[in-house]
C-alpha cells in the first residue's frame, strides 16, 4: 500500500485529502464519515468578524467595534448571529468535534480589519483547534486605495494574529494580487505557515426583471484547477510556507497534479457536495492505484516534481510557454 502521508502546517496527515469548509462540516456524524473515508484533516466553516464584533466582546473580553456598516449598507447584511452557531456555539462545536474524531481540525475566521475580533483566536486555540485558516475576504472597491495598502492590511492582520496565538496559521488568498509571489513571501515572513490558493470570489448576477442583484453560490468545476496549479508550481520552493490547492479538485488525477506542482494538501468541497462524502474513498483508492502503477512508494516522492523551482529563469520560461501555446493553437486551427 502506498504511503499517502503529508505534512501541512506542521501537522502530520495520513492523507493529502482535506475537506474544506462547507455545510457538510456542520454535523458531527459527517466529520466522522470524512475521517473514515480517508480525509487527512477537516476545515470548519468560517466565523465572521461581523459576528464576533456584533456581540460587543471578543473571547478575551475586548470590546469589538470594528465592523459598523452605515445604515444604508447595513440592510444588505443577512442576520449572521446564529450562522455557524454563533461565536459561543462555534466554540462548543469545535470542542465536540475534537472529541469525536482524531484527525486534525482547522478552525476558520473570516474578516478584513486588524481589530479586536482577532482575540477570538485565543479561544479557538484553548478549545483545541489544531490550526487556523484566515480568510481575508476583501474586495478592493475604494478607487483611491492602492494595491500596496490592500497588501499591508493583510500583513497587519497576520502580524496581530501571530501575537495572539501560537496556532499554525494559513492564509487563504485570492488570485488578484499584482505580484503574488512577492506578496506570498511577505506573508510568510510575517508569520503565515501556509497559503491556500485560491479563494473563489462569488460573482452575483443581475435580475433584469426585478432590477436587483442576485447572489449565488456555484460549485467549482475541474477547469478551475489550472490557475491553482500554475501559481503553486511558481511558488513551491520559493516561498517559505506550505501550499494548499483549493478549487477545482474533483478527482485523484487532480490531487496528483496538485502534489506534483508542489502542494502539501488538496482541499475539496464541491465534489463531496455533488457525490457525497464517501466519494473520498474512491479518490483515495484511485490515488493508490496510480502510485502503484507508476512506481511511487510515497506521496512525498512526487511533491514539487513539476514545480518551477529547478528552472533558473522562470520569467523566460513563462514567456516561452505563452508563445508556444499561441503558436500551437494557430497551427491546429489551420
Amino acid at each position: 500500500m502506498s504511503d499517502l502521508g503529508t505534512n501541512y502546517l506542521g501537522l502530520e496527515l495520513t492523507s493529502p485529502l482535506v475537506c474544506s469548509a462547507s455545510p457538510l462540516c456542520e454535523n458531527l456524524d459527517n466529520l466522522r464519515l470524512m475521517q473514515d473515508s480517508g480525509a487527512g484533516a477537516i476545515i470548519l466553516p468560517s466565523l465572521f468578524e461581523e459576528q464576533i464584533s456584533a456581540e460587543g466582546r471578543s473571547a478575551s473580553g475586548v470590546d469589538g467595534t470594528e465592523m459598523r456598516p452605515s445604515p444604508m449598507v447595513a440592510r444588505y447584511f443577512p442576520d449572521m448571529q446564529q450562522y455557524n452557531r454563533g461565536p459561543e456555539g462555534y466554540l462548543r462545536y469545535l470542542g465536540q468535534a475534537k472529541k469525536a474524531i482524531q484527525i486534525p481540525i482547522i478552525a476558520s475566521l473570516n474578516g478584513v480589519t486588524p481589530g479586536s475580533w482577532l482575540h477570538y483566536a485565543v479561544a479557538l486555540q484553548e478549545e483545541g483547534a489544531d490550526a487556523l485558516e484566515l480568510n481575508i475576504y476583501e474586495m478592493p472597491v475604494d478607487p483611491i486605495r492602492s494595491g500596496a495598502q490592500v497588501e499591508q492590511n493583510y500583513l497587519d492582520i497576520v502580524g496581530l494574529l501571530k501575537t495572539e496565538v501560537d496556532l499554525p496559521l494559513a492564509i487563504k488568498l485570492s488570485p488578484f494580487f499584482s505580484a503574488p509571489i512577492a506578496f506570498a513571501r511577505n506573508l510568510a515572513d510575517t508569520g503565515a505557515q501556509g497559503l491556500v490558493l485560491f479563494n473563489r470570489f462569488y460573482q452575483p448576477d443581475f435580475n433584469l426583471e426585478t432590477m436587483e442583484i442576485e447572489p449565488g453560490a456555484h460549485l467549482s468545476q475541474p477547469g478551475e484547477l489550472l490557475l491553482r496549479l500554475h501559481w503553486v508550481a511558481l511558488m513551491a520552493g520559493r516561498v517559505n510556507a506550505d501550499l494548499a490547492v483549493s478549487g477545482g479538485v474533483h478527482s485523484a488525477q487532480d490531487v496528483l497534479k496538485a502534489m506534483m506542482a508542489g502542494a502539501r494538501v488538496a482541499m475539496m468541497t464541491s465534489v463531496l457536495l455533488r457525490y457525497g462524502i464517501e466519494h473520498l474513498r474512491t479518490i483515495q483508492e484511485d490515488l493508490e492505484v496510480w502510485m502503484q502503477e507508476h512506481g511511487y512508494d510515497s506521496l512525498r516522492q512526487m511533491q514539487g516534481c513539476m514545480s518551477l523551482r529547478a528552472i533558473k529563469d522562470p520569467w523566460g520560461f513563462e514567456r516561452a510557454s505563452y508563445m508556444r501555446v499561441l503558436r500551437s493553437y494557430t497551427a491546429n486551427a489551420q
